[in-house]
């Protein structure tokens, strides 16, 4: 295969990233792009296929975001779901997987004395090594 998808595989995966097929049977599908559903279904397998499959979804889904994200957010204030609350946090960029340590006392690290305690330690393992 070329570096580049076929017409007909565009076509093809035009119509497959829509929602439930945009109505059509992946035979209609195979029949639209002139080739058999086997032809579609080995298309299907290649990397090069799936990668740009993926694309299109994305694409189709990033404009319906907003939508899922209202939904999510009803479920979850609806129902005091914490699952989908969390969920709905995750998918709208909010709440990652990060950890985030803060100084409570408010004051910054003394690094002068961070610096002087490194030294004594370090001095008193190289004494206590020989």
């Amino acid at each position: 295969m070329a570096n580049t998808l076929t017409t007909e595989q565009l076509i093809a995966i035009d119509w497959l990233a829509q929602p439930k097929k945009g109505g059509k049977t992946y035979e209609e599908i195979a029949a639209i792009c002139g080739v058999t559903a086997r032809t579609l279904e080995n298309w299907r397998k290649t990397a090069k296929f799936d990668a740009e499959f993926r694309r299109a979804m994305r694409r189709n889904n990033d404009a319906r975001l907003p939508e899922l994200l209202e939904s999510l957010a009803g479920i979850a204030i609806d129902d005091r779901n914490a699952a989908m609350a969390k969920l709905a946090l995750q998918v709208g960029g909010v709440l990652t997987e990060s950890i985030e340590v803060t100084n409570k006392d408010g004051e910054g690290t003394d690094i002068e004395a961070l610096r002087l305690r490194i030294a004594s330690l370090a001095q008193r393992q190289s004494e206590t090594s020989e």
